[in-house]
C-alpha cells in the first residue's frame, strides 16, 4: 500500500497515517509505504519515526506549503520516485481565515482557496496516472462548514464547499478508471489546531452540550472513516461526502423548545 497524506504532522493527518499503516499490516502482513507531508519538518520526522516503529515498510517526508503548485508537483514526483506508484491519496491539509466576507481581503480569499480547494485538485491531477494504474482511492477532508455556513468563516466554508463538489466531479470523471473518490467532513474535532478552543474545559463543555453524541471528536474518529473509504469494503462508494460530527449538523430544529 503506497500512500500520500497531506497535513500529516499531527491531528487527523497523523492518525490517518497510523491507521492506514495498521490496515496494511492487517490485510497483507506488510506495512505501508507512506509519504508524510507538512509545513514543519520536526513534525514530519516524528510521524515518520512513529510509522517505522509501527511496522511501516518505509516512511518519507516532504516539507513545504501546498499553496505553491510546485510543492504539489514535488510531492507527487517524490511518491513516484520512492514508491514506484500510488494507491491512496489523502488530502487532509487545510486551514481557515476568520473574517466576515464584507471585510475579507481578496489575497486572503485566494490563499484559503489555494490551500483548501486548488491544492487537492493539483495533487489528485498529478497523481492520476499512478492512481489509474493501481485503481486507487482519493479521500479529501472537507468540513461540516462546507455543508452549513458558519459565521466568521465565510472563505473557509466556501472553499470546503468547493472541494466537496470538486471531489464529486472527479468521482464521476474517474469512476471508469477504477479510481474511488470520496470526501469526509469532520465536525468538532480536538486537534492541535483546535486546542486553543478545546483545551479550555469551559469552552469545550459549552460546545459539547450541542453535540448529541455527548463528546467532542478526536482525530481517530475521522481517520477510521478515511481508512474505510480507502479500503475494499467501500468499493461501491463513489462521490460521497461522509459527515462525521456526532449528529451536530442535524440538531438545529431540536434546539427549538415549546
Amino acid at each position: 500500500m503506497r500512500i500520500i497524506v497531506t497535513g500529516a504532522g499531527g491531528g487527523i493527518g497523523r492518525a490517518t497515517c497510523l491507521r492506514l499503516n495498521r490496515d496494511a499490516l492487517s490485510r497483507t502482513g506488510r506495512g505501508a509505504h507512506v509519504l508524510v507531508t507538512d509545513l514543519v519538518g520536526e513534525r514530519v520526522d516524528t510521524v515518520c519515526r512513529e510509522l517505522l516503529e509501527a511496522g511501516a515498510q518505509s516512511a518519507c517526508g516532504h516539507v513545504g506549503d501546498i499553496i505553491d503548485p510546485a510543492t504539489c508537483a514535488a510531492i507527487v514526483a517524490l511518491a513516484e520516485k520512492r514508491f514506484g506508484g500510488l494507491d491512496i491519496l489523502v488530502n487532509n491539509a487545510g486551514r481557515g481565515k476568520r473574517a466576515p466576507l464584507s471585510e475579507l481581503e481578496s489575497a486572503d480569499w485566494d490563499q484559503v482557496f489555494a490551500l483548501n480547494a486548488r491544492a487537492p485538485w493539483l495533487l489528485a491531477k498529478g497523481a492520476y496516472p499512478m492512481l489509474k494504474a493501481s485503481r486507487g482511492a482519493v479521500v479529501t477532508v472537507g468540513s461540516v462548514s462546507g455543508v452549513n455556513p458558519q459565521p466568521g468563516l465565510g472563505p473557509y466554508s466556501s472553499a470546503k464547499a468547493a472541494v466537496i463538489m470538486m471531489m464529486r466531479q472527479l468521482a464521476i470523471e474517474w469512476a471508469a478508471d477504477g479510481i474511488r473518490v470520496n470526501t469526509v467532513s469532520p465536525g468538532i474535532i480536538h486537534t492541535p489546531l483546535t486546542d486553543w478552543i478545546y483545551g479550555d474545559p469551559e469552552r469545550k463543555a459549552a460546545r459539547t452540550k450541542f453535540i448529541p453524541k455527548g463528546r467532542v471528536g478526536v482525530p481517530e474518529d475521522i481517520a477510521n472513516v478515511i481508512a474505510f473509504l480507502c479500503g475494499p469494503d467501500a468499493d461501491y462508494l463513489q462521490g460521497e461526502n461522509v459527515i462525521v460530527d456526532g449528529a451536530l449538523g442535524i440538531t438545529s430544529m431540536a434546539q427549538l423548545r415549546g
